[in-house]
């Protein structure tokens, strides 16, 4: 009897680790202490994970040859054929290289301005003049993208635009900047620095808040000027920050707006401004080649999941710090 009451206890179902039920009771503390703040939560959870992780079932019509009536599962199943559709499309070289010029172009222009901007507004000590200038480089973010490109065109428009008009004054002619594809890239970038340059300032400007004034003190002690204490102080505040801006940017580099190339495109700038997301939403709504489409749109999210893997891997080595 003592051998078996032995045998049954070595077979027992293990116990519940004490971390897994630290964790638990943690938990049920803070549902009932915060659960006004996870019942505000709630709701963006919801929406995450209905609109971006239940779609991403449907990615599996890129290997399918799709019709919508037999519909997303019921569609025969075509394996790696629109991948290799794909890498044999002689356009695809093209878009991808538009594509990641443009994206780099913005990211490399844009990015440091707003470092700039926050540097600067932080030495401003006149208060008004501080305001006013967060108020109008902040503003055009707000205004939609479809305004933005008709105020660009309006501007650009060689008979009635301001630029296509002072050009005529000074006897250069009616220059259509729009119909030239070496233009389309500078023209993009600039509407991107003037309607995000001012929102992304205020980022580092919050950084910059957060500074101690010790340091500012220890600086002026040590005698630092005004640009050393900017070097000193304020620049290695805000690399953990830039550092993960820098890192989003990069991940998101293929995943370059639609709207607004889109818009700035027409048939005489189309060698440059024909990028990834406007020939998705070409090949996979207007010619309903769906299955090619998502293709594409994989395709993309792959390449945009790599760079942020390496990125970040790269930061970590280098300056410590990244998004994990």
């Amino acid at each position: 009897m003592k051998l078996t009451a032995e045998r049954t206890s070595t077979h027992e179902a293990p116990t519940t680790s004490p971390r897994i039920v630290t964790a638990r009771s943690r938990f049920r503390r803070s549902l009932r202490r915060y659960w006004q703040l996870y019942l505000l939560l709630l709701l963006p959870v919801i929406w995450f994970i209905v609109f971006r992780y239940v779609p991403m079932a449907n990615a599996i019509i890129a290997f399918k040859n799709y019709n919508p009536i037999d519909g997303v599962w019921g569609s025969p199943w075509v394996g790696l054929d629109n991948f290799a559709a794909l890498f044999r499309n002689p356009v695809f070289p093209r878009l991808v290289g538009n594509t990641v010029v443009l994206a780099g172009y913005t990211l490399i222009a844009s990015f440091p301005l707003p470092i700039i901007l926050a540097l600067a507004l932080n030495e401003v000590r006149l208060r008004f003049f501080k305001r006013t200038v967060q108020l109008v480089t902040y503003a055009p973010y707000f205004i939609s993208t479809v305004v933005v490109v008709s105020m660009t065109i309006l501007l650009l428009s060689p008979r009635v635009g301001l630029l296509g008009r002072t050009l005529s004054f000074f006897g250069a002619g009616q220059v259509d900047l729009l119909a030239d594809a070496d233009f389309f890239r500078h023209i993009y970038v600039a509407t991107d620095i003037w309607t995000t340059t001012g929102y992304s300032a205020v980022i580092y400007l919050a950084a910059l808040a957060s500074v101690d004034v010790s340091l500012y003190e220890a600086a002026k002690i040590d005698g630092a000027t005004r640009l050393q204490k900017i070097w000193n102080v304020d620049v290695p505040a805000l690399l953990p920050t830039a550092t993960i801006i820098l890192i989003l940017g990069v991940g998101n580099i293929m995943a370059i707006g639609f709207e607004k190339a889109f818009l700035l495109q027409n048939a005489l700038n189309l060698s440059t401004s024909e990028i990834i997301p406007t020939y998705v939403y070409k090949t996979g709504i207007l010619n309903a080649n769906f299955s090619l489409g998502a293709t594409i749109g994989l395709f993309n999210a792959l390449i945009s999941l790599v760079l942020l893997l390496v990125v970040n891997g790269v930061s970590k080595r280098v300056t410590g710090s990244g998004l994990w």
